[in-house]
């Protein structure tokens, strides 16, 4: 599953190389600490927009900026491997920014995918998208779980 944690600029090459194989590209976005059944469903709904999907997955800098300095509770580097080796992941890439319209801009993907609880106009990545002719789509929750409420339930115990 290493193979399938990449940086950005290896990502960019191998797309360049053979679109064919990457094309039509979803990609989507997240911490993704603590992986649970909401995650893999989502993550599976968003595979089967496209051909291929890629997960950017925000560093561990970037989790602290986004969630406290307690998160992540796993490293990225072990996350990034639990993504890797879903069957519906083809490539992890880990980005350090607070936002992913780095990502977005880099990978120009055909397809940006986020969950329900976002609207198109609050997400900072879609002029990105837009520019590089991409579209969005907002994949509804199938089960309300999330990350932080499972450690709010782990403290209670």
């Amino acid at each position: 599953m290493a193979e399938r944690v990449v940086s950005v600029q290896v990502l960019q090459q191998q797309v360049a190389a053979a679109p064919e194989r990457w094309r039509p590209l979803v990609l989507t976005n997240g911490c993704f600490d603590i992986l649970h059944a909401g995650h893999v469903h989502y993550l599976e709904q968003a595979r089967a927009l496209g051909r291929t999907l890629v997960v950017g997955l925000n560093s561990d800098q970037s989790v602290r900026q986004l969630k406290g300095p307690t998160r992540p509770v796993v490293p990225e580097g072990e996350r990034a491997t639990v993504l890797a080796a879903l069957r519906a992941v083809d490539a992890v890439v880990v980005f350090a920014e607070a936002t992913a319209t780095a990502l977005v801009e880099a990978l120009q993907p055909d397809i940006y995918v986020k969950g329900g609880d976002y609207a198109t106009r609050d997400l900072p990545e879609a002029q990105a998208v837009a520019a590089g002719g991409g579209k969005i789509v907002l994949i509804p929750f199938r089960w309300q779980t999330s990350t932080s409420a499972l450690l709010a339930r782990i403290q209670k115990l």
